[in-house]
């Protein structure tokens, strides 16, 4: 027990001199820490520096992407408008081209009304000229409604004026068409004006 005694004291001992040594490479080394420190500031501040400098750079490059997106959309709204009201102003000109042909017709059938005497020929022109502007039409999409003998629908018709109905069966149905609905593409365009039976 008495030489475990010694031995502690030897160290003991030993760490005081080693003490002393400690006391001055902590000294030193507290003053290498300090000037390593003050070097990593100020590498770490220019790369700070850095990182900041690429974030700016960053922010521009979206910020630049961002105005040319909102330039190409106003680009883009602006060209669809200026088409949209050209298709609106020319919308009828395949229809209209198609109707020159019966005005041409027409008009040849007008002279022909001054220099004829014979009613079958002019009832013969008229009939032909009638029948290409209805098969134009009927080309371009426009189907007449049929409504005579039909039951009255507001969607559909319109109601003139109403007539006794002649038997029980006719009361709210279309007595007679005086104008004739027609719808365009299958979608209604006029309303039929009809005379309906009460």
């Amino acid at each position: 027990m008495d030489t475990m005694f010694f031995k502690k004291k030897k160290t003991m001992e030993g760490n005081t001199t080693n003490g002393n040594e400690n006391t001055d490479n902590l000294a030193q080394n507290e003053e290498f820490d300090q000037e390593t420190m003050a070097e990593a500031v100020d590498n770490g501040g220019s790369e700070v520096n850095k990182e900041i400098e690429k974030l700016k750079a960053d922010i521009e490059e979206l910020r630049d992407k961002q105005l040319r997106q909102l330039a190409e959309f106003d680009n883009y709204r602006r060209r669809t408008a200026k088409e949209k009201l050209d298709l609106e102003k020319t919308a009828a000109r395949d229809t209209i081209q198609s109707l020159l042909v019966v005005m041409d017709d027409m008009d040849r059938a007008s002279k022909q009304l001054n220099n004829t005497t014979d009613v079958t020929l002019l009832k013969e022109g008229v009939s032909l000229v009638f029948n290409k502007l209805r098969n134009i039409m009927q080309q371009k999409g426009l189907k007449a409604m049929d409504a005579d003998g039909k039951e009255f629908d507001p969607d559909l018709h319109e109601a003139i004026t109403e007539i006794p109905a002649p038997n029980p069966k006719m009361v709210g149905k279309i007595m007679d068409v005086v104008e004739p609905g027609y719808y365009l593409n299958d979608k209604l365009i006029r309303h039929a004006k009809v005379v309906v039976g009460k």
